[in-house]
């Protein structure tokens, strides 16, 4: 089923949190996903509050470093909250930002094995077995949850590049892409899962007005970092790729969010008026994506009251 949701801004202070996601949920957003960026606040924390305070919505993690955490406990803490909120929680694991990673100390040095025995191990706690494992970096003894959830929450995997598809196609149910997701990255990405029918969240910068000039002006500058090397694999297979890195290798980030085209504009993300977004996200659910999580650009209540006019 092809489903929207929001993402919970990383930057929203905590004491209008639960504000925003009753808001989305009266609007009628089918999940809400939040994301655990260094510095700001704990993934495991902003789902418990987002499930608490909401009745019907799907809460997904995106994602949680496999690098950060025990895989035992992390099995504990994401099993408490699927026996709370059964069959509304999504666990989404990846490599984190390297830069991330290596300022708390804690970048393997084979973010691949790292990754392939976390996902795995998790899977396995939370699927109620017992679990002895002697790997490079997860070691367990006869490790078991002692009331594992009767509804087991999927396991998805935030990754990009070839070899991290090709891994999750091979341990996890699906994918959580970052922004910009366009149907010519979806297709590269379906090849290399390699999964007959994956699960792919497609976050989406997004901004929605009646006049596409100001949803346009106002989603810009959160397309300034997109020139940096950890987006490549998303630009690589558009059309413009080549015209893309030659307009950003001749300025800085900034001048480069404000001359892009506005048709580069229209592919990386989800703006323009309700009926633009709405084909936006029809494009993007028919190209594979099961489920399209709108990013909030400027004012995130604001933005939110302007998703309620496609969700």
């Amino acid at each position: 089923m092809s489903r929207i949701a929001v993402m919970i801004p990383r930057d929203l202070p905590a004491a209008r949190f639960v504000e925003f996601v009753q808001r989305a949920e009266q609007h009628g957003c089918d999940e809400l996903w939040v994301v655990e960026d260094l510095g700001f606040h704990g993934g495991i924390a902003q789902a418990a509050v987002a499930l608490a305070a909401t009745s019907t919505v799907t809460v997904g993690i995106g994602i949680l470093p496999a690098a950060a955490r025990n895989v035992a406990f992390a099995a504990m803490e994401l099993n408490t909250l699927a026996g709370l909120f059964p069959g509304r929680v999504i666990a989404g694991v990846g490599h984190g930002m390297a830069d991330w990673i290596r300022h708390v100390g804690a970048w393997p040095e084979s973010p691949l094995t790292l990754f392939e025995e976390t996902v795995t191990a998790l899977q396995r706690l939370l699927a109620g077995e017992r679990v002895t494992v002697n790997g490079r970096y997860v070691r367990l003894n006869e490790v078991e949850l002692e009331n594992p959830a009767a509804i087991v929450p999927p396991v998805l995997a935030g990754v990009r590049g070839p070899k991290s598809m090709a891994l999750a196609g091979r341990v996890s149910e699906g994918v959580v892409l970052a922004e910009p997701v366009t149907p010519e990255y979806l297709d590269i990405v379906k090849g290399q899962l390699g999964l007959s029918d994956p699960t792919i969240v497609a976050f989406a910068l997004a901004a929605v007005d009646d006049d596409p000039e100001v949803a346009r002006h106002r989603v810009r500058p959160a397309l300034a970092p997109l020139g940096d090397l950890d987006w490549a694999p998303h630009i690589a297979p558009l059309a413009f790729a080549e015209d893309f890195r030659e307009l950003r290798a001749s300025m800085t980030a900034d001048e480069f969010a404000r001359a892009m085209p506005d048709e580069w504009v229209d592919q990386l993300t989800v703006v323009g008026t309700p009926d633009d977004a709405r084909e936006r996200i029809v494009t993007l659910h028919a190209a594979g994506a099961t489920c399209v999580v709108l990013i909030p650009v400027g004012d995130p209540f604001e933005a939110l009251d302007q998703f309620a006019r496609i969700l």
